[in-house]
C-alpha cells in the first residue's frame, strides 16, 4: 500500500518538475507544438487525438501532477485506518489523467473524455464515505456535472458541420458565425457547471462530502478549475455580448460565496465558498478581456487553496473528525506549524503584500480598474474582495486564537510528520511563486496608472474586512452576535441565497408529487378498481356461486324444480 504512495508521488514530482522546465522554454521561445493522430474517419469527418503542448498547458500540467504528489504523500498518513488504500490512491490517478485529457488536448471529443472523466471519477471519491450525506451530495454533484457534459455532446455534434472538431482552427469563425456562435455559447454553459457559477453553485459545498486530500486535489487545480481552463482556450471565441453576461453571472457567484462563507461554520465548507468566490473573481476578470491574469490567478490560486485544504484536513485529522468552528479554538498552542501554514494561506488569499495571492490578485483588480466598467462592476468587485477577508479573519479567530472550546484529551499535537512534510512541499510556492509567475509570464512591465482614491480603495476595503469579520466571530457567552437578531436573513445567506434547496426539491419536487399522485390515484386506486383486483373479486364471487350449485344440495335441486316449473309456466 505505501510502496503504490510513493512510487506514483516519485512519479508525479519527476514529471511536473520536467514539464514546469519545459514550459519555460516553451515561454522564452514563443513555440507551440501541436501533435495529431488520426483514429479513424467516418463520412470524411476524422476523429483524431490532438495534442497542444504550449506554456500554458505544460505549466498547468506541472502544477496538476506536483499538487497531485503532494496529496498522494499527504494521503498516505491522512488515509492510513482505510484498508482500501490502494483503490483510492488509483482513483486519485485516474482523477489526474483525466484533467491531463482536458489540459492538453484542442479537440472536442478528448476534452469530453477528460471531462466525462473528471465527472465519473470525482462522483465515485464523493461517495468514498458511504453514508446518506454522502450519496446524496455525489448525486447532486454527478447529475449538475451533467448538463455540462450534454451541452458539450451537442457541441460536438453541431461541429459535424464544419467537417473537424479541432476547435482551435475555428475561433474566429465562432465569433462572426452566428450558427458557430451556438458552439461558444454550449462552452460557456458547460464551463459554468463545472465551475460552479450560479445557478450551479450548490454541488460545491456539497462535494465536502468527499475525503480532505480529496477536496484539496478538486478545490485546487482539478475538477473546479476545468472550467475556467477551458474557457481560457475558448476565450477568443466569445462575443462581447456574451462576455457582459458572463461578467454579471460571475460576480454575483463571487459576491454570493464571500457572503455565504460569513455565515457558515464547517471548516471545509468556508474554505469551499471561497473557492467558489475566486472562480467568480477568475471568470470576471476573464470576461473583461485579461484571459492570461486569469490563467495566472488560476496557478497561484491552486497553490494556497491546496495547502489551505491540507491544513484544514490535519486539523480535522487531530481533532476526530470535527468539522465545526465552534468547537475549535487555541489551535496554536497544540499544532503550531499547521496553523502557520493556514494562516499564511488566508493572508495569501487575502492578497496580503509579497505573498503569491496578492501578485495575481492586486493586478485584477488594478486590471479592473483600469477598464471602462460602470460603478456597479467596480462596487461588487471591491465588495467581495472585503468579504474574502472578512471570513478568513473570522475563520482564523474561530480555530486558532479564540477560546478553547474543545477540551479534549485525545487532541493530537503537530505529530503527523508525513503530513506535515506533504505540507511543507508547499509552502515556499506559496510565498515565492506569485512573484516568479509574475516575472515569467509578464515579460514586459506593466504600467498601471490609477488617482490616489482607486488606489487606496483596495486597503479600504480589506480594513472594513477585517473589522467586520472580526465582529463576526465574536464568540463568548456575554456577547450577543449581530447574526443571532436577523435569523431569516442569516439562514437566507448561510444557505447560498437557498441555491441547495431550489437545487434538490425545486427542479423534482413537482415530479415526484404528481409521482406519487398518479401512483395513489391511478396505479393503487381506480385502475386497481377496474383493473386486476375488482376483477378477481368478481370471478372469486362467480367461482363461488358455481361451486355452490356443484355440491348437490337437495335445496338447490328444489329451488331449480322451481325455477324451472315457473318458466314452463310463464311460456
Amino acid at each position: 500500500m505505501i510502496k503504490i504512495c510513493t512510487k506514483i508521488f516519485s512519479l508525479f514530482l519527476i514529471l511536473s518538475f520536467i514539464l514546469y522546465f519545459l514550459s519555460l522554454n516553451f515561454l522564452i521561445k514563443e513555440y507551440k507544438l501541436i501533435l495529431e493522430w488520426e483514429i479513424f474517419s467516418f463520412n470524411g469527418t476524422m476523429i483524431m487525438m490532438v495534442v497542444l503542448l504550449d506554456w500554458m498547458s505544460l505549466m498547468f500540467m506541472s502544477f496538476v501532477l506536483f499538487i497531485s504528489s503532494l496529496v498522494i504523500f499527504y494521503s498516505e498518513e491522512y488515509m492510513s485506518g482505510d484498508l482500501m488504500l490502494e483503490r483510492f490512491i488509483l482513483l486519485v490517478v485516474m482523477f489526474v489523467i483525466s484533467m491531463t485529457l482536458l489540459i492538453i488536448s484542442p479537440n472536442l471529443i478528448p476534452i469530453l473524455l477528460g471531462w466525462d472523466g473528471l465527472g465519473l471519477v470525482s462522483y465515485c471519491l464523493v461517495i468514498y464515505y458511504q453514508n446518506i450525506r454522502s450519496f446524496n451530495a455525489g448525486m447532486l454533484t454527478a447529475l449538475s456535472n451533467r448538463i455540462g457534459d450534454v451541452a458539450l455532446l451537442i457541441a460536438i455534434a453541431w461541429m459535424m458541420n464544419f467537417g473537424s472538431w479541432n476547435f482551435i482552427f475555428y475561433l474566429d469563425l465562432m465569433k462572426n458565425d452566428f450558427f458557430m456562435m451556438l458552439v461558444s455559447y454550449l462552452v460557456i454553459l458547460a464551463a459554468m457547471t463545472k465551475s460552479a457559477q450560479i445557478p450551479f453553485s450548490s454541488w460545491l459545498p456539497a462535494a465536502m462530502a468527499a475525503p480532505t486530500p480529496v477536496s484539496s486535489l478538486v478545490h485546487s487545480s482539478t475538477l473546479v478549475t476545468a472550467g475556467v481552463y477551458l474557457l481560457i482556450r475558448f476565450n477568443f471565441c466569445l462575443s462581447e455580448n456574451t462576455l457582459i453576461l458572463l461578467l454579471f453571472i460571475s460576480m454575483f457567484t463571487m459576491f454570493m460565496s464571500g457572503v455565504g462563507a460569513n455565515f457558515e461554520f464547517d471548516l471545509k465548507k468556508i474554505i469551499a465558498l471561497s473557492t467558489l468566490s475566486q472562480l467568480g473573481l477568475m471568470l470576471a476578470i476573464l470576461s473583461l478581456g485579461g484571459y492570461i491574469l486569469a490563467f495566472m490567478h488560476l496557478l497561484t490560486h491552486a497553490l494556497f487553496k491546496a495547502l489551505l485544504f491540507m491544513c484544514a484536513g490535519s486539523i480535522i485529522h487531530n481533532l476526530n473528525n470535527c468539522q465545526d468552528i465552534r468547537f475549535m479554538g487555541s489551535l496554536t498552542n497544540h499544532m503550531p506549524l499547521t496553523c502557520a501554514y493556514f494562516n499564511i494561506c488566508n493572508f495569501s488569499l487575502c492578497g496580503l503584500p509579497f505573498l503569491s495571492g496578492f501578485y495575481s490578485k492586486d493586478l485584477i483588480v488594478e486590471f479592473m480598474s483600469m477598464n471602462y466598467v460602470n460603478s456597479f462592476v467596480y462596487l461588487i468587485f471591491y465588495l467581495s474582495i472585503g468579504l474574502t477577508v472578512s471570513y478568513s479573519m473570522r475563520l482564523m479567530y474561530y480555530s486558532l486564537v479564540g477560546s478553547q472550546n474543545f477540551n479534549s484529551l485525545n487532541m493530537i499535537a503537530d505529530q503527523s510528520l508525513i503530513m506535515l512534510k506533504g505540507m511543507s512541499g508547499l509552502i515556499l510556492l506559496v510565498i515565492f511563486m506569485g512573484s516568479t509567475l509574475n516575472w515569467l509570464i509578464f515579460s514586459n512591465p506593466i504600467f498601471i496608472c490609477l488617482s490616489l482614491f482607486m488606489k487606496c480603495m483596495t486597503l479600504t476595503m480589506i480594513l472594513m474586512g477585517y473589522f467586520i469579520g472580526n465582529e463576526f466571530s465574536q464568540f463568548k457567552l456575554t456577547y450577543k452576535l449581530k447574526s443571532t437578531q436577523f435569523l431569516n436573513l442569516n439562514l437566507f445567506f448561510s444557505s447560498m441565497w437557498n441555491m441547495p434547496i431550489l437545487s434538490t426539491w425545486g427542479v423534482n419536487y413537482y415530479f415526484i408529487y404528481l409521482g406519487n399522485f398518479y401512483y395513489k390515484n391511478l396505479d393503487q386506486g381506480w385502475l386497481e378498481y377496474y383493473g386486476a383486483k375488482n376483477l378477481s373479486i368478481y370471478l372469486n364471487y362467480l367461482s363461488s356461486m358455481f361451486q355452490l350449485l356443484s355440491k348437490n344440495h337437495l335445496k338447490i335441486y328444489l329451488m331449480v324444480m322451481i325455477l324451472l316449473s315457473f318458466l314452463f309456466n310463464i311460456y
